[in-house]
């Protein structure tokens, strides 16, 4: 809790602390807003594939001209990366294979390492941050999106002597989400086409957030970072508000809907019929504690928590997130502390692509939110023992066989060249961290 006197005294010895951002979408503006309120923290360059649409982002947020024009503005990344003098390398842009590649070439470079894309550190994000440690560099989940807040929670409860029963976040989920596609993905949105074309908003994005893979790529990482067990079967999303978590997340021996203790979840802002959930958490990231003796559970009762029938079970929640708003948290953290917000220590959960319809032979895959896949959270050890295929490699690749509705596609079913940096990347990944 002394970030901010930590970054005080870096400003006041004029050694601001320097960030290079790469990706400047939605999370890297919300980031970039938030820039001119820090002294002491400074963003020399930003690397966009469209730089006019980067500097377009910076005046949007409120950038005076004259910041704007003190920075640097490229589409090289690996440039930008290897020169000047930066302390932390923000991967904002989603893409698994370039986000691998930005962050290999920031840690070689000696470069903190702040991991806003999700869809990376699935991938090989295990590798990754044992590379970055090997380093001695800082490779971090981004404080704001789902998976650090969490992590932070369930360490908070573990580090105050709690049992971490369950920890997830809040969305909203339907079963028949998972086969939507880009084309129906704005109605579940309550948006017309035409709207959200003219807000600027990617069919293919939003339908990954709605068809349930962006949950289970968020799961994974907790997963991996916090040490917690994936669900055999996949997420369950069952319905439920904040008051009733210490009862429907518990284990199922206890009353409640898990397999077992130590889980990651994600609770449904909707019931099964489509109504709301009273009091939901679609925003929110939450933990789900035991009470190690019946001491504490009498401390639970006295200071108001709301627990299951026996009183052993409460929960701790945050309502909401700020995303790229609160990401100077991990960068300070990484720049100043020397610690991530969140990072991957296993392998414990992966994201299979599962069939959103028949498919057939020669068909391309899209990938992530598009019209043929949908990412499923499964144990890393029964995708490996699947030979699945990461939802993070299902992108232009071509089939060899029919995958029927609902099924697994395997490494099998695609063509793909085993030389591809990425493909190898994950290979390596896979062997080094299988056992662990």
């Amino acid at each position: 809790m002394n970030l901010f006197r930590l970054l005080q005294a870096r400003a006041s010895a004029g050694k601001p602390v320097r960030v290079a951002l790469i990706g400047a979408g939605k999370f890297g503006s919300m980031f970039l807003a938030q820039v001119p309120h820090t002294p002491g923290l400074e963003v020399p360059v930003i690397v966009d594939l469209d730089r006019d649409r980067a500097r377009e982002a910076c005046r949007t947020v409120g950038w005076s001209a004259e910041r704007i024009a003190a920075t640097t503005f490229t589409d090289d990344g690996a440039r930008a990366i290897a020169g000047g003098v930066m302390d932390v390398v923000v991967e904002a842009t989603g893409n698994p294979a370039v986000g691998i590649r930005h962050a290999r070439a920031a840690i070689a470079a000696g470069k903190h390492v702040v991991m806003v894309n999700v869809e990376a550190d699935v991938l090989a994000g295990p590798l990754l941050a044992e590379e970055a440690r090997k380093a001695g560099v800082v490779y971090s989940l981004a404080y704001g999106d789902q998976p650090a807040l969490t992590a932070e929670m369930v360490d908070w409860a573990r580090a105050t002597g709690f049992r971490v029963v369950a920890a997830g976040k809040g969305t909203k989920y339907l079963p028949a989400y998972h086969d939507v596609t880009p084309d129906g993905v704005w109605q579940h949105y309550g948006l017309t086409a035409g709207e959200a074309q003219s807000a600027g908003m990617n069919p293919q994005m939003f339908n990954s957030f709605l068809d349930g893979t962006k949950s289970a790529i968020e799961m994974a990482a907790i997963a991996n970072a916090c040490g917690l067990d994936v669900p055999s079967e996949g997420l369950l999303f069952p319905p439920c508000g904040v008051d009733d978590l210490p009862h429907i997340m518990r284990p199922r021996s206890r009353g409640g809907v898990l397999e077992r203790s130590g889980v990651v979840e994600v609770v449904s802002s909707l019931e099964r019929d489509g109504r709301p959930v009273f009091r939901d958490l679609r925003w929110g990231v939450y933990v789900v504690l035991e009470a190690p003796n019946d001491y504490a559970a009498d401390c639970f009762r006295q200071y108001g928590l709301k627990t299951d029938g026996s009183g052993r079970f409460a929960a701790m929640y945050k309502p909401y997130h700020l995303i790229g708003l609160e990401l100077n948290i991990s960068i300070l953290s990484a720049a100043l502390r020397n610690e991530p917000t969140g990072q991957p220590y296993g392998f414990r959960g992966d994201v299979a692509s599962v069939a959103k319809r028949n498919l057939r032979a020669g068909e391309m895959l899209d990938g992530e939110g598009g019209y043929t896949v949908w990412g499923k959270l499964v144990p890393a050890a029964a995708s490996l023992k699947a030979s699945a295929l990461p939802i993070g490699l299902a992108h232009r690749l071509k089939l060899k066989h029919d995958v029927a509705h609902g099924e697994i596609v395997r490494w099998s079913d695609v063509e793909f060249d085993a030389n591809n940096e990425t493909i190898r990347t994950r290979k390596t990944m896979e062997a080094a961290f299988a056992m662990g």
